[in-house]
């Protein structure tokens, strides 16, 4: 990541103050690259979704999903997530948080996000394949006509639900490819969910011009990043927060410019990290590591990427200058076509150089 604006040091004639900082984070134009479909449900939409299905465990009440979305750990948050999957039991429903994410996403000036979607999740629940991408790719559409909002898709292996979930969501991308398809993923549990044995679909899904962007780091060390890269080539790497502990892992990183998705509430929430001011972003920074900054699953961290930048920019000792050079590198680190990325980055230049005059 870019540094250049971190520091006590502003830029001239911009304005000072943490507050005039989040105005000036809530204006700039931003990529999301490390947010995921169902977590984004904003509690209106899953205490709607809820009411519909009041055979689910999940309240029905928007105010008690706060207590609901306490996290006791990473394998809780796992079972609280998949219990609001269960709540996307349709073609319709599908439709109707991909499109409600897109404008949650326009009132924080994402103009573009890499959403990674977990279609074996609907489709074992009865969402027949072609039916659940034609949802996806509706509200896409809707979202650049309507919003001003480029969505582009990562499909996701459940690590959890094995092999069997790994062929069919490949199978997906690969036979049923949406044309907002971009990226190939790798969620869920770490721990006794080893990236070698996901290698052949990744090898499938890369020959069909899919990158590679499996989570690695986050609830296991650095071998588990080191897995992917090797074994599953990654490109990008989902959260990395154990890389600090291995000095050889950040070299690579650094020399092979392989960003991280760093997403800080989420790693506390999930107990990733002990504590903000312990989160490892600080020394990937210092070693020079392309760090992005995300918001994982906004909703249910009660967060979202606005949230994430003023954090970062408060870790990293940023200023307006900095809080742009991050987002800079969000856009460089994306798969954007060549005019998406263009304009963002002339625009991200262009609300900095206001902010300063």
């Amino acid at each position: 990541m870019s540094v250049s604006g971190a520091g006590s040091g502003s830029v001239p004639g911009a304005r000072s103050g943490s507050g005039d900082l989040s105005a000036f984070i809530a204006g700039l134009p931003k990529a999301e690259l490390h947010v995921h479909h169902v977590g984004s449900a904003s509690p209106r939409i899953v205490a709607e979704l809820a009411a519909r299905h009041p055979d689910s465990s999940v309240p029905a009440d928007a105010d008690a999903l706060a207590e609901y979305f306490t996290f006791r750990d990473f394998a809780h948050f796992i079972e609280v997530y998949l219990s609001v999957v269960d709540l996307i039991r349709d073609a319709g429903d599908v439709r109707l948080l991909t499109y409600e994410i897109a404008r949650d996403m326009a009132r924080q000036n994402i103009r573009y996000a890499e959403l990674t979607v977990t279609p074996y999740s609907s489709t074992r629940r009865g969402i027949p394949a072609e039916a659940f991408m034609e949802a996806i790719e509706d509200a896409r559409r809707a979202a650049s006509a309507e919003l001003g909002v480029t969505l582009r898709w990562c499909f996701d292996i459940p690590g959890e639900a094995g092999l069997e979930s790994a062929e069919e969501t490949c199978r997906m991308a690969c036979e049923l490819r949406p044309e907002g398809l971009v990226s190939f993923g790798l969620g869920g549990p770490e721990i006794g969910v080893p990236r070698p044995q996901f290698k052949p679909y990744f090898d499938r899904a890369i020959a069909e011009g899919l990158h590679s962007v499996p989570h690695a780091g986050e609830t296991t060390g650095p071998e588990t990043i080191w897995d992917a890269l090797t074994s599953l080539r990654a490109e990008r790497i989902g959260h990395g927060t154990s890389a600090t502990r291995d000095p050889r892992l950040l070299e690579h990183l650094v020399e092979h410019r392989i960003p991280l998705e760093v997403c800080p509430t989420s790693n506390l929430a999930t107990r990733a990290v002990a504590s903000l001011a312990e989160h490892p972003v600080v020394e990937m920074a210092k070693a020079g590591v392309l760090v992005t900054v995300n918001s994982d699953d906004p909703p249910m961290f009660g967060t979202d990427l606005c949230a994430e930048y003023g954090i970062a920019a408060r870790l990293l000792g940023l200023d307006a200058a900095g809080v742009a050079a991050l987002a800079r590198d969000a856009v460089t680190a994306s798969f954007a076509p060549d005019q998406v990325r263009a304009e963002l980055l002339a625009g991200i230049d262009a609300h900095l150089a206001a902010w300063s005059s």
